[in-house]
């Protein structure tokens, strides 16, 4: 049977794959002129959905990208900084300019200063060899920062197209549905296939009569802790609201659970300070060090959860991670938790395996920021 395409963006009409490229109801294959789930919901309700592919499929579709002009915007997540890092970036990019994003700043507690937040994820980019011209604090969620941040597409896209690009849950598809309301109007968008022949959803929307602005797929990034729980739990670990920290002083030969699917063992140095940011349906859990493994065994799937977990990857299937925290340090669990640590202690951590941990310069007020 010969494929039906999508006639609003491209992809391959299918109808048992909900987060997929090209769903649409089985009903719905019979129309004329169907086009899928998300095109639909964007030209009827100007709304996207968010949709997932993985990171080869990603580089595949914007390939034919890569010598065209416009602007990329690339979109952050403030919780999870280098899970929003996209593989091969660079070859997407070619000599565009990039203006970073970083969305969900209402996450954030009050106190933190936005502009330690910007110099971090200018760091981050630099160390990933992308070199953005600008970058913008926003929360889509709450509509702060929008009106900026528009006003910044059109200086630096310069009557260009826009390409908004990121990985899996950075909240990419509700901002653009922030740049569809402020921007369109009331008025019924179009969405329309510039590339014939592709199979993977690339939506255009006019910002006006010239440009528009393109949304991807977000990419699946496998560091990321989301793609290690159920789909029904993700609720459970991705923050809502605005976080409560919560505070731990810990003593050498202590642990930290953060959930069943975090260990911090804290191994070497003086009496310090261990301040959690996680969502706040996540249990955060204190041992002996020497009693981790038995604690972890017996609780993961009760005391420790949610979420709800397939397997019990800290006792049979993790990385570990060494560090040694110099500076008043943020230690980030990608997509989980981070964690702010007072200098001279000695870490060990433990995640599932494929997971990243990484330790950075803090964003609060009286670290090293450097």
């Amino acid at each position: 049977m010969e494929d039906v395409k999508c006639i609003g963006c491209g992809a391959v009409l299918q109808s048992e794959h909900e987060h997929q490229p090209g769903y649409i109801p089985a009903s719905g294959l019979r129309r004329e002129d169907a086009i899928c789930q998300r095109c639909y919901r964007l030209k009827h309700y100007n709304e996207i959905m968010d949709l997932d592919v993985d990171s080869g499929d990603f580089l595949t579709m914007l390939n034919a990208l890569y010598e065209t002009e416009g602007l990329i915007v690339k979109v952050i997540d403030v919780f999870d900084f280098h899970g929003s890092l996209i593989p091969s970036f660079n070859r997407i990019v070619g000599d565009k300019n990039v203006l970073a994003v970083v969305n969900k700043i209402d996450l954030l507690p009050k106190s933190v200063n936005q502009n330690r937040v910007v110099h971090r994820a200018k760091h981050m980019l630099s160390e990933a060899g992308i070199k953005a011209q600008d970058t913008v604090v926003i929360s889509a969620e709450k509509n702060e920062g929008i009106d900026r941040l528009i006003d910044k597409i059109s200086e630096l896209a310069n009557g260009q197209d826009v390409y908004v690009v990121g990985t899996t849950n950075v909240g990419k598809s509700m901002l653009i549905n922030k740049l569809i309301e402020n921007t369109t109007g009331d008025k019924e968008v179009i969405t329309t296939s510039r590339f014939p022949g592709t199979t993977l959803d690339l939506i255009d929307i006019p910002l006006d009569e010239d440009t528009f602005i393109y949304d991807t797929p977000g990419v699946v990034v496998p560091s990321q802790m989301a793609h290690y729980i159920k789909q029904e739990s993700l609720k459970s670990i991705m923050p809502e609201k605005e976080i409560k920290p919560k505070v731990f002083q810990l003593n050498s030969g202590q642990t930290l659970f953060i959930s069943n699917l975090a260990r911090v063992d804290f191994t070497e140095g003086e009496k310090a300070s261990f301040t959690v940011y996680a969502a706040d349906k996540i249990t955060i859990h204190r041992t002996k060090l020497d009693n981790a493994d038995a604690f972890y065994k017996n609780h993961y799937d009760g005391l420790l959860a949610p979420p709800d977990i397939e397997s019990p990857y800290l006792e049979n299937d993790f990385t570990s991670y060494e560090f040694t925290v110099d500076n008043d340090s943020d230690l980030s669990i990608s997509g989980l938790a981070f964690i702010s640590i007072t200098a001279g202690a000695k870490i060990s951590v433990r995640v599932p395996k494929g997971v990243d941990a990484v330790l950075r310069p803090t964003i609060f007020k009286g670290g090293y920021n450097g």
